[in-house]
């Protein structure tokens, strides 16, 4: 251990940075006194929106506070978005099921609906339709109550509305593992999204003996629903820069991100996500403290950012995309940290590495390959997720734009994904201490290069690379 904190401060110093004993010296105890806050009770799993995610937002901003950090947003470092919440109480859902002589009445919370308007349904037949039978040939269900197994798709309730051919008079959506909603009660509206016209209301179902009458078919349902409530709310990105020294590299960005928010409550039971992803956050403050210590700065600046909202869709980091605080242009890349603080991945133990999205796909991989061979840290591709999880976390928001973007994680896979028991205890501070400081070389080697990553002529990588040569080309 002693060799690689060696070859870190030397790393470091070859970088760029000088006083690097501080970037040397991130250490367990800070991680773990920051991942035990975060992921604490008091922040109620960090739905979006929720006091809690609040709570974190300004706990993230008084830490960019304390390094050094320049605040980057329309309000300090906060960039806000300005979106609407709507929320229905549960006994607003009034949904019944008869499947023959057998009545079943869905439970007050055992149906949820993330539409506005009210819906009054007398006993009308139900089809049960596979998703993908659904999508080519709703036809058959129309006037009627079309239901179907919820797919793996972020926001698929909405995508039943988008894409359904056919005019269902309701849709019943299985859901029985609650996987889709914020944690929080109700559903937000964004602004600049467009509303769908002409769709069908969907309830998302909960209930598992309703769901298995209707899966059995010759069902119907009756169904009352009151109009959804809507309120203002504000969400933030937390948004942080130690600005570049070089006078012709300053005005060009490295962002290193993370996701703040979580699933929050489910079922009276707070899901604190340590792991996903207060572990992430923990490593992009430790990094940006370290970095800002030194007494000489990275040639380029370097943008330091939480998102809201990535558990319901990468919002957060959609909205940045949207509304630069930098211009994309000038942004060389985006290092996205997901789940840096456990080891015990579901595939076997992962120590001293940490994986990449995209391997292949852009020359960041190379740079940061280095940096983990100064550091004792190995950087490698997965067989099957590097490729397949490109697309499922907030880098893809930045990739979309044209900026070289990948998502960093030491485990993919683990026991408590998503589950209410990912603790703070539960991580690896050690390993995460020793990815970090790995991560903190390879994110000030990319700002004090001259030359900046560019994507790579990987097949997957094309449609990347095209965007990227359109945003250098944009005036």
């Amino acid at each position: 251990m002693r060799l690689y904190v060696t070859a870190l401060v030397l790393a470091l110093a070859g970088a760029g940075c000088a006083q690097v004993p501080t970037v040397a010296d991130i250490s367990p105890g800070a991680l773990r006194s920051h991942v035990s806050f975060l992921s604490s009770d008091l922040l109620e799993g960090r739905g979006t929106p929720s006091r809690g995610q609040d709570l974190a937002a300004e706990y993230i901003a008084s830490q960019f506070r304390g390094a050094g950090l320049e605040p980057a947003g329309d309000d300090g470092y906060f960039q806000t978005a300005n979106w609407q919440y709507a929320e229905r109480k549960a006994e607003d859902v009034d949904l019944s099921v008869r499947a023959g002589a057998t009545s079943i009445t869905v439970p007050a919370g055992g149906a949820t609906g993330n539409f506005l308007d009210q819906v009054a349904l007398a006993a009308t037949p139900a089809v049960f339709m596979s998703w993908k039978d659904a999508m080519d040939n709703s036809e058959a269900a129309n006037g009627k109550v079309l239901v179907v197994p919820a797919a793996p798709v972020p926001g698929a309730a909405r995508v039943l509305q988008e894409k359904l051919k056919g005019k269902p008079a309701l849709v019943v959506m299985i859901d029985r593992e609650k996987r889709h909603g914020a944690g929080t009660g109700g559903w937000l509206i964004d602004p600049e999204q467009a509303t769908v016209k002409g769709g069908p209301p969907v309830l998302v179902l909960h209930a598992a003996d309703a769901a298995a009458a209707l899966e059995k078919g010759g069902a119907s349902v009756s169904a009352r629903v009151a109009a959804a409530a809507v309120r203002p709310v504000k969400l933030h990105n937390v948004v942080g820069v130690l600005r570049g020294s070089d006078p012709a590299l300053k005005n060009t960005y490295v962002l290193l991100t993370a996701h703040h928010d979580h699933v929050g409550i489910r079922n009276g039971e707070i899901f604190n996500g340590a792991n996903d992803d207060a572990s992430g956050v923990v490593s992009v403050i430790e990094v940006a403290r370290a970095l800002a210590a030194q007494k000489e700065g990275p040639r380029r600046s370097i943008v330091f950012m939480t998102f809201f909202g990535e558990e319901l869709g990468m919002l957060g980091s959609k909205y940045y995309a949207r509304h630069p605080v930098f211009p994309l242009k000038d942004t060389v890349a985006n290092l996205n940290l997901e789940q840096t603080g456990r080891t015990d991945d579901s595939e076997g133990a992962q120590l001293n590495s940490i994986a990449m999205t995209g391997f292949d796909f852009s020359t960041v991989s190379d740079t940061l390959r280095r940096a983990g061979e100064q550091t004792g840290i190995r950087l490698w591709k997965h067989a099957s997720y590097s490729d397949q999880f490109f697309g499922r976390a907030d880098n893809q928001s930045l990739a979309d734009a044209g900026v070289p973007a990948h998502t960093l994680s030491v485990a993919y896979g683990f026991s408590d994904y998503h589950g209410k028991d990912d603790t703070w205890d539960k991580l690896d501070y050690e390993n995460m201490a020793r990815v970090t400081r790995m991560l903190a070389v390879g994110v000030a080697a990319i700002a004090n290069n001259p030359e900046r990553p560019v994507w790579t002529e990987a097949p997957k990588a094309a449609g990347y690379a095209a965007k990227g040569r359109a945003l250098k080309a944009a005036p």
